[in-house]
């Protein structure tokens, strides 16, 4: 779940507020555990994604650096979720387990 949250800081343009509460939305249900809350808890869960939203921005506006800005296009590109058409994905999509193994020769005496 939490793999899409990403860095927010010190971009140009700077981090939009869509993104600010999705990574709100992410963060609440990996602690909660639930991607949809019951009705139950629906009002628990949407109040605490407003609380960290707001406390998300708050952090983000308030970051200093000296540092360059980076570039979305280039981040997003590095995470391989703006490739350029005919580009292989930078990771296998096999799970580690599937993947071939090199054979190493036996060494000879």
């Amino acid at each position: 779940m939490c793999r899409n949250i990403h860095t927010l800081f010190n971009f140009e343009p700077a981090a939009t507020d869509e993104e600010v509460r999705d990574a709100a939305l992410q963060y609440v249900r990996k602690i909660s555990g639930f991607t949809k809350p019951s009705q139950a808890n629906e009002e628990a869960f949407a109040c605490a994604v407003d609380e960290i939203a707001e406390a998300t921005r708050r952090l983000v506006d308030g970051l200093v650096t000296a540092a360059p800005p980076k570039d979305r296009e280039v981040e997003a590109e590095r995470r391989g979720l703006a490739r350029p058409s005919g580009s292989r994905p930078l990771r296998s999509s096999k799970p580690r387990a599937y993947r071939r193994r090199s054979r190493r020769r036996p060494r000879r005496a």
